[in-house]
């Protein structure tokens, strides 16, 4: 009985698998095939609003991926689980990105994330007007692989400083807001939606990230070279949802923020009109255009010049498109 029972079990598998209506799942409990889990990496900022997005909407599951989120402090200790094997794909600045390529890490960018969001926030108590009050002053980043801290040094470079002229630590970016709010620190360059949340604290901000360098780029979205080797289908798909979410984010983050905003993790948004306001504030972007490309060409030149990066890494070491 049993035999006969596995035979017409069999059958019809065969059959569903025919008519493509077996799901990925059940055919991964059945013994047919591997298991389709991506490990996803990201900060806690809204700069990574399209994971959130598609991972709230379902994007993921639609196409059969089960999705595991990882939050880290800094870009600096995702590229570390990302070399160490522990991450598929990063949320990610582009400046730990660009180090951890330079190092010879196993990694590609497979699409923009955003451009700009990031500021320099100071205490109403600490003396500072102007980017060359920072002379002398505490100021935080979220550490030296962070794209806030190339932003530092530039601004603290456009106005006759160096990083030898400021007293600089690094800091978990919540904690930064609260170091100044306690002037335990001077300044911190931070990213959003921090930046508007020590605004609405009370706090200045100094500069933007795009007064400091217009239009630069900051997340990507990165994958482990082992993930693209294995399951190139998936990162296409991973791409396709990032595009898909960050689209449906374009559509109404300017005038519909609220439908956003309520998709975003509890511990990122601290105030429903804060956050629809940081959300507004800079852009959100989806693939790897020659434009795009070549405004990364010139961040890379500042880093070079900033003795940050030893050199410009060339394309074919730093993209992948799915070609």
């Amino acid at each position: 009985m049993n035999k006969k029972i596995g035979i017409i079990l069999a059958v019809v598998f065969i059959a569903l698998i025919a008519m493509g209506t077996v799901s990925a799942g059940l055919f991964d409990f059945l013994g047919g095939g591997g298991s389709n889990k991506v490990t996803i990496g990201y900060l806690p900022s809204d700069h990574d609003a399209a994971l959130f997005v598609a991972d709230q909407q379902g994007l993921y599951k639609q196409k059969g991926i089960e999705v595991e989120l990882v939050q880290f402090n800094n870009g600096g200790d995702l590229m570390t689980a990302m070399a160490s094997g522990k991450v598929d794909i990063g949320y990610v600045g582009i400046s730990p990105v660009l180090s951890s390529v330079e190092k010879g890490v196993p990694v590609k960018i497979i699409s923009a994330a955003q451009n700009e969001g990031s500021g320099v926030i100071v205490s109403n108590n600490s003396g500072v007007k102007t980017p060359a009050d920072l002379n002398g002053k505490n100021i935080a980043t979220p550490g030296e692989a962070s794209i806030q801290y190339v932003l530092l040094n530039l601004l603290l470079k456009n106005n006759g400083l160096s990083m030898d002229k400021v007293n600089a630590s690094a800091m978990k970016t919540p904690s930064i807001n609260d170091a100044i709010k306690s002037n335990t620190i001077d300044a911190g360059v931070t990213f959003q939606p921090f930046v508007s949340s020590s605004e609405a604290d009370g706090n200045k901000v100094l500069m933007t990230s795009k007064e400091i360098l217009p239009n630069h780029p900051c997340c990507v979205v990165v994958a482990s070279q082992d993930i693209i080797d294995k399951k190139p289908d998936t990162v296409k798909d991973v791409v396709e949802i990032h595009k898909n979410a960050t689209k449906f984010i374009n559509d109404n983050a300017q005038k519909n923020a609220s439908a956003v905003v309520k998709l975003l993790p509890k511990d990122i948004v601290s105030n429903e009109n804060v956050e629809a306001k940081s959300l507004a504030s800079f852009p959100f972007i989806s693939g790897l255009n020659d434009t795009y490309k070549a405004n990364v060409d010139a961040f890379m030149q500042i880093e070079v010049e900033l003795g940050l990066l030893k050199q410009p890494i060339s394309h074919d070491k730093l993209y992948w498109e799915g070609k």
